[in-house]
């Protein structure tokens, strides 16, 4: 099973289903290998972008950006988050305030995503 947050809502995909083609928004996805395992299984990954297909007996996920749980660094993307912040409300014109605000939820999906793992994790 695999949760992947979609421009309509967040979605639970399970493999045996009918097929779906969708486009992921900038999130957080989770997913659980086995149908018994428990949470603190579940491996996470913050993700930017990209397309899903789910076939047959199959879940492909294709992304521009994704970054497990296990690889963030909780302090890091704090301080990355408020450096994103400060360009941001320091822009100059919509080139940069787009490209400031696009690191910004960036960094609040690692976050969420470094803060579900270490929760689920202990």
């Amino acid at each position: 099973m695999t949760n992947i947050p979609t421009g309509e809502s967040e979605i639970a995909i399970f493999l045996g289903r009918e097929s779906l083609l969708s486009i992921p928004v900038p999130g957080a996805i989770a997913v659980r290998y086995q149908k018994d395992d428990h949470d603190d299984k579940l491996d996470y990954f913050a993700i930017s972008g990209g397309v899903i297909e789910v076939s047959g007996q199959a879940i492909k996920i294709l992304v521009d950006e994704a970054d497990s749980g296990e690889d963030i660094i909780e302090a890091e993307s704090q301080a990355a988050l408020e450096r994103a912040i400060n360009l941001r409300d320091s822009a100059k014109d919509q080139v940069e305030l787009e490209k400031a605000s696009q690191l910004v939820d960036r960094h609040q999906v690692r976050l969420k995503v470094a803060g579900l793992r270490r929760r689920h994790h202990r």
